[in-house]
């Protein structure tokens, strides 16, 4: 009996001996994806590619979106909807038109702001273009820190994958 006591008595005291003091608690979780602690930052405008504005047009980033010099800035245009989902391709963006001609939505951003813009060969016509394509255009754009973008292997020119962790 005194060989059980002592040696409840001993794992007793080797129980309450490895207590210590919890450590600092760990980064939470970011919607559910395996223990990223992450969002992205977006905006979309809609713009209007005019003669008057030489088919250019500078945004702003908002005051209100975190923007690092290292982060990566990333431009979508809104193609419209399929199936209820919405579609949209990233920049630049090629496209061809009736008339055999070519033109490109394309971007560029220096720290807070973002030109997106229409380029095309130097004998392109901008007057022979659509409304359609100079018009009511929908661009989001997506801010990512870049070291994140390399760890997870995101794919930036799949808008689905990027939209996970953009908020």
């Amino acid at each position: 009996m005194k060989r059980i006591l002592s040696f409840i008595t001993v794992f007793a005291l080797l129980l309450t001996a490895c207590e210590g003091d919890p450590g600092p608690p760990g980064p939470p979780g970011q919607n559910g994806q395996n223990g990223v602690n992450f969002v992205g930052q977006s905006f979309e405008r809609n713009i209007n590619f005019t003669s008057t504005n030489n088919y250019i047009v500078d945004l702003e980033i908002p005051l209100d979106i975190e923007l690092l010099e290292t982060d990566m800035v990333l431009v979508y245009r809104f193609l419209g909807q399929i199936d209820g989902f919405d579609v949209w391709k990233p920049l630049p963006e090629t496209v061809y038109t009736d008339n055999g001609g070519e033109f490109q939505y394309n971007f560029e951003h220096n720290y807070d702001f973002v030109t997106i813009y229409l380029d095309a060969p130097s004998t392109f016509d901008f007057n022979s273009l659509l409304d359609e394509d100079r018009l009511d255009q929908i661009f989001r754009i997506v801010v990512l820190p870049v070291d994140f973008i390399n760890s997870y292997d995101i794919n930036i020119n799949n808008y689905d994958d990027v939209s996970q962790y953009v908020q």
